[in-house]
């Protein structure tokens, strides 16, 4: 949806990785020299919204790529297991995104953050079937390979990011105390399900009233847009879940109907990935402190 107001903020979103500084320059004279037709203006935004996405996702998809080069090409009887391997690429990904600033200190943050909460979960999860990881591995904890906890970091990767790339700025956000509250309540329930009634559509039913009113505003070119911040979190979930069908499908992961022929995740997967995500959001709301949407003004137009 589109906000007529402009936005005061006219500083690039790549100027936060210093590789894409040099880019900048370069990006809006090409952008200008394409608004000139409404055509090719609406193609070039479509473009870059879907490199800024792509951006955005640059964990995320390395990760996912590495599950399926791996689970296609890896050696069968290398002397280092797979996982093993997996992990050891998370964790050189992370050194050399590091080492050149295509991650900033805050992404870090979010992804070790999120790399604990993920892998306490896993030990537990695993402990009692809801999933297993069928191959060997030295890397693990009580059976769950290390690798797995970067699989978390990704969503508090991506979101860290596309934060910073489009400018979010928001209205009506829930307070960061009642999103801390619900997140260590959706927290508990993954485990306390298993032994007492599932409390997911009470949780359900709060994060859509705290969510009710806010809508999130973004830059993805000249305009300032928005959306129902609900509406955002739906469709990163959708994407979560084609993930997690590649993982299942690569054999990462298996969940116990999964075991002798691959079928697609259920449906219902999708709400606990709604739920985990509301965690993974309230980690980055947590260290970027929502910034409530100014009031209208007049103002030149942002090229970032």
């Amino acid at each position: 949806m589109n906000d007529p107001s402009q936005t005061p903020n006219a500083n690039s979103g790549a100027a936060d990785w210093p590789l894409l500084r040099h880019f900048i320059a370069a990006e809006r004279g090409l952008g200008a020299r394409m608004a000139k037709r409404p055509a090719t203006a609406a193609l070039y935004e479509f473009i870059r919204f879907g490199m800024k996405q792509a951006w955005a996702c640059l964990f995320g998809g390395m990760m996912v790529a590495l599950l399926i080069v791996t689970h296609f090409y890896y050696p069968q009887h290398a002397a280092l297991a797979r996982y093993d391997f997996l992990f050891l690429a998370a964790l050189t990904l992370q050194a050399l995104l590091l080492v050149f600033r295509l991650e900033t200190f805050d992404e870090a943050k979010v992804i070790f953050a999120y790399h604990v909460v993920g892998t306490v979960m896993e030990i537990f999860k695993t402990s009692v079937g809801s999933w297993i990881y069928p191959e060997p591995c030295l890397f693990h904890i009580a059976g769950v390979p290390l690798f797995s906890g970067f699989m978390y970091s990704c969503i508090g990767s991506y979101l860290c990011r596309a934060w910073m790339l489009f400018h979010f700025e928001f209205k009506a956000h829930p307070p960061l105390p009642w999103l801390a509250a619900l997140s260590s309540a959706i927290y508990v329930n993954f485990f306390s399900h298993h032994y007492v009634p599932d409390m997911r559509w009470l949780l359900f039913a709060a994060a859509a009233l705290l969510f009710a009113r806010t809508r999130v505003y973004f830059i993805n070119w000249r305009s300032r847009r928005w959306m129902p911040l609900l509406v955002g979190l739906l469709l990163v979930t959708t994407f979560i879940w084609f993930a997690e069908n590649i993982g299942t499908f690569t054999r990462t992961w298996l969940y116990p109907n999964q075991r002798q022929v691959w079928s697609l995740v259920s449906a219902g997967k999708f709400g606990s990935w709604f739920l985990l995500l509301i965690i993974s959001y309230t980690l980055v709301a947590l260290i970027k402190k929502p910034r409530e949407r100014a009031p209208v003004s007049i103002t030149a137009a942002p090229h970032d």
